[in-house]
C-alpha cells in the first residue's frame, strides 16, 4: 500500500509547484493594479487585474488538485517557495530591480517556513471532518479575520499590510483545509461532492480574494505576500492536526531545527516589513511658477 501512495505524493508535489508559480504571477499582477486603484470595484475595469486573477485562479485550482493527491503538510511547503519568485515579479512590474533586502527577506522566509513544514510527519490517511468541527473551525477563522481587520484600521504601512494579510491567509487556509477534506474523500464518487463542504470552498475563495486585494493595496507586496504564505500553511497544518488527525512534529531532535527555522522566518518577515512601499505611478512634477511680467509705467 505504501508503494502506491509514494508516486501519488510526487504527482501532487509537481502539480502544486506549477500551480504555485501561477499563483505568484497572478498575485504580482493584481497587486500592481491594487496599488494604483486601491481595493475597489474600479479594479474590474483593468484587463491586467483580470489576467492576474485568471492566472491566480488556475494556480489555486492546481493547488486544489494537488491536495487530492498529497496531504496538506506536503503540498503547503511547495506553495511557500513561490515567495522567492513573486517578490521579484512584483518589483519588475513596478519598473525597478528587486532590492537586495527583498531577495534576502524572501529567501529567509521561504527557507524558514519550508524547514518548519518539513519537520511535520507525513500522513496519508483519508481526511474526515465532522459538521460540528467544521462549523467551529469556520467560526474561529472568521474571528481571526474580524480581529485582524479591526486592528488594521488603526495601523499604517507594513503593519497594516501584515494584519490584513493575516486575515487573508487564515481564509485561504480554510479553503485548503476544506479542499483537502473534499478531495481526499472523493475517490471517484461524485456523490461525495454533494455536501455543504463543497459550497464553503468557492465562498471562502471569493472572501480571500477580497481580503488579499485590501492587503495588496497598502503597497507593501513583500510583507503582504509573505504574511499570507506564512499564515496559510501554518493554519492549515494546525487544522490538519487538530481537525483531521494529522500528526505534528515530536521529539527533542526536532526542537533545534524548528528554532532555527523560526528564527529565519521571523528575521525574513522583519526585513520585508522594513522596505519602502511600491507605487505604480509617480507624483506629477510641480510646474514652475509663471514669471511675473514687469509693469511698464
Amino acid at each position: 500500500m505504501r508503494v502506491r501512495r509514494q508516486p501519488m505524493t510526487w504527482v501532487g508535489v509537481s502539480i502544486a509547484l506549477i500551480g504555485a508559480l501561477g499563483y505568484a504571477l497572478g498575485a504580482a499582477l493584481q497587486q500592481y493594479e491594487a496599488v494604483d486603484l486601491g481595493a475597489s470595484l474600479k479594479l474590474m475595469r483593468r484587463p491586467r487585474w483580470w489576467i492576474g486573477g485568471a492566472i491566480g485562479f488556475t494556480g489555486a485550482c492546481l493547488h486544489a488538485v494537488a491536495l487530492s493527491f498529497a496531504p496538506l503538510v506536503v503540498v503547503q511547503p511547495v506553495s511557500v517557495a513561490t515567495l522567492v519568485f513573486a517578490v521579484p515579479l512584483a518589483a519588475m512590474l513596478h519598473g525597478r530591480k528587486p532590492h537586495r533586502a527583498e531577495i534576502l527577506g524572501s529567501v529567509a522566509v521561504t527557507v524558514g517556513l519550508i524547514g518548519i513544514m518539513w519537520l511535520v510527519p507525513r500522513h496519508s490517511a483519508e481526511p474526515v471532518l465532522s459538521d460540528r468541527a467544521a462549523i467551529g473551525f469556520l467560526a474561529t477563522i472568521l474571528l481571526i479575520v474580524l480581529v485582524s481587520n479591526l486592528l488594521a484600521r488603526k495601523a499604517k504601512g507594513p503593519h497594516k499590510a501584515l494584519l490584513l494579510a493575516i486575515g487573508a491567509g487564515a481564509v485561504t487556509a480554510t479553503v485548503s483545509t476544506f479542499v483537502r477534506v473534499v478531495g481526499g474523500g472523493f475517490g471517484g464518487d461524485f456523490g461525495e461532492l454533494l455536501h455543504w463542504f463543497s459550497l464553503v470552498i468557492p465562498v471562502m475563495l471569493i472572501f480571500a480574494v477580497v481580503l488579499l486585494q485590501h492587503s495588496y493595496a497598502v503597497g507593501y507586496f513583500g510583507i503582504a505576500y509573505a504574511g499570507v504564505q506564512v499564515v496559510d500553511p501554518i493554519t492549515s497544518v494546525l487544522a490538519g492536526a487538530v481537525l483531521l488527525g494529522e500528526p505534528l512534529p515530536s521529539g527533542t531532535g526536532n526542537i533545534v531545527p524548528a528554532l532555527l527555522a523560526a528564527a529565519l522566518l521571523i528575521g525574513g518577515t522583519i526585513t520585508l516589513g522594513r522596505l519602502s512601499p511600491d507605487h505604480s505611478h509617480k507624483a506629477p512634477a510641480k510646474e514652475p511658477a509663471p514669471a511675473t511680467e514687469a509693469t511698464v509705467s
